[in-house]
């Protein structure tokens, strides 16, 4: 069975006076299937108000479908029975790390989703060591979180969830609010997470870039899956995502225009080395 499973997802916002009266109905998610395997990297793109930060929040039971099934981890999140087990094993991170930093200290702060759902002291600081260590913070773990930067901020954010190890982390646009040496560090922690630790990474974003190593992209538009395949297979299709509007990676871009202007460039380029073997095999 896959770690995450749904089918014909549907949420719907009810809006209502201050009578209760139903005013509006904005459907956020129209009937979105997502298949993800343990030990995954999947990207979903789209731009605001494409519905991925409410399907986001489903992945961790903040929102439960109005229609349509979804399964985490083999349990159903219907079930609210399973609201907890699904919690502990599909971790959130949010797009401001401000609002997941409560404690004064950074280890303390990455020590307390482990001590909620009753980890023995002993095992909590090793979690703590373990998971500072993973995401590149250990040296700071005795510095006040106000006195980092934001990137730093959010890598302490991700070791607060690792230290509850889970079987997947959701990250909300966890770059969103940094600069780019910020991103850089907050998506080298994730890809090596991923790729090191076997964790399942479910990453919201509207950076194209950031999407490059992911294993499948998922493409929403209006609440629906509109595109779906490798990052290759997506930024191929240059029109079809800027119908979405939506961007591709720059060097994608400038092998695409070269590709318009006459030379034999391959479609997909991702990366810089790509496009200079490309273009040695042209010369």
């Amino acid at each position: 069975m896959n770690f995450i499973d749904a089918k014909k997802l549907v949420y719907e916002y009810i809006r209502r006076d201050e009578e209760g009266n139903v005013e509006g109905i904005l459907t956020a998610l129209d009937a979105v299937d997502l298949e993800v395997k343990q030990g995954e990297f999947i990207a979903i793109l789209g731009h605001n108000g494409s519905g991925k930060s409410t399907l986001a929040k489903h992945l961790n039971v903040l929102l439960r479908a109005s229609e349509g099934t979804l399964w985490v981890d083999g349990k159903d999140t219907l079930d609210e029975s399973n609201l907890w087990d699904i919690r502990q094993n599909s971790g959130m991170v949010f797009q401001n790390p401000d609002n997941q930093i409560i404690a004064s200290v950074v280890e303390e702060d990455v020590a307390f989703g482990p001590e909620n759902i009753g980890v023995p002291t002993d095992e909590i600081w090793k979690r703590v060591e373990k998971s500072l260590q993973s995401v590149g913070m250990l040296q700071y773990r005795a510095h006040s979180p106000n006195k980092l930067s934001g990137g730093q901020k959010q890598r302490v954010a991700i070791a607060g969830v690792m230290a509850m190890e889970p079987k997947c982390i959701v990250l909300d646009e966890p770059t969103a609010m940094l600069d780019p040496n910020g991103r850089k560090e907050v998506l080298s922690a994730i890809e090596q997470l991923n790729q090191k630790k076997g964790v399942t990474v479910i990453l919201i974003t509207h950076y194209m870039e950031e999407v490059v190593h992911a294993h499948k992209v998922y493409v929403m538009d209006h609440g629906k899956v509109v595109m779906q395949g490798t990052p290759r297979e997506i930024f191929s299709q240059v029109e079809t995502l800027k119908s979405y509007r939506l961007d591709v990676p720059q060097i994608t871009l400038l092998a695409y225009e070269l590709g318009k202007a006459g030379l034999n460039i391959p479609k997909g380029i991702l990366t810089r080395q790509e496009l200079a073997e490309a273009l040695c095999q042209l010369y």
